[in-house]
């Protein structure tokens, strides 16, 4: 049988009785179409899930008996920040969601010469919190209890200086170097590999100055395979072969 999980964005503790936000009763009543008694699972994106038991509040929404903490982890030993050129819409959406069920533990929205999507801050500010709801049902699907960091948008160089201190990477379909050999050589040095930074461009890639930016941050251009791939195909698929090399996928 299939388990509900819902995020609740509050911290919860055992034996609370909590009111759900609007947002979740809307998806527990008119989606899940759940009864008083059901079972769920909720977790705050701070560590751990609880056990839970829906009660029907009537027209003042639905109520949740919080039960047991179980301290469930389901995150990677590598740690993935993303750093991604802003694409269109869905595009976007879309990183979101599968960065998301592969375990990046931070995603950095670049604002970049050839981003087709524009940002003012206003703007900014409710595109965050839309990536946010993305991130938390990805986790509600695929099992996460932590959810992943989302900036807000940045300029390249506002998030390279604010990259951490890790092995950084620059996709480039013409760079020298491949992914394999930059893990590799990061590992030959005596540095155990648990944490990269990956940069990559919007549609139509990053401009010669701001891949020169980005080397000068210290980036290493790095190339994935022998084709061109979409903005949020690179990433993923990038993504994908991080966790398979040094993360949690085998």
């Amino acid at each position: 049988m299939r388990q509900i999980r819902l995020h609740i964005p509050q911290a919860l503790q055992s034996g609370q009785l909590v009111e759900l936000p609007t947002e979740v009763v809307r998806h527990v009543r008119q989606v899940l179409r759940l009864r008083d008694g059901a079972e769920v699972v909720l977790f705050d994106g701070r560590g751990g899930e609880y056990a839970a038991q829906l009660q029907d509040a009537g027209r003042a929404g639905v109520l949740a008996q919080i039960g047991e903490h179980r301290a469930i982890e389901r995150e990677s030993p590598l740690s993935i920040t993303l750093l991604q050129g802003v694409a269109r819409g869905e595009r976007m959406d879309f990183v979101v969601q599968k960065a998301t069920e592969l375990g990046v533990q931070r995603i950095v929205p670049v604002m970049t010469a050839r981003c087709v999507v524009q940002l003012g801050a206003e703007r900014a500010d409710r595109r965050r919190e839309h990536w946010l709801a993305v991130a938390a049902s990805a986790c509600e699907q695929c099992g996460r209890n932590r959810l992943p960091l989302i900036s807000e948008p940045l300029t390249l160089a506002a998030a390279c200086d604010a990259a951490p201190d890790s092995l950084r990477c620059l996709l480039d379909p013409e760079a020298g170097s491949t992914l394999r050999e930059a893990l590799e050589a990061r590992i030959d040095d005596g540095h155990p590999l648990r944490s990269v930074t990956l940069l990559v461009g919007p549609e139509g890639g990053l401009e010669q100055g701001e891949q020169q930016l980005a080397l000068r941050a210290g980036f290493s251009a790095v190339r994935f395979g022998p084709r061109i791939l979409r903005t949020e195909t690179a990433a993923l698929a990038t993504i994908a072969a991080l966790q398979c090399l040094a993360g949690d996928l085998s």
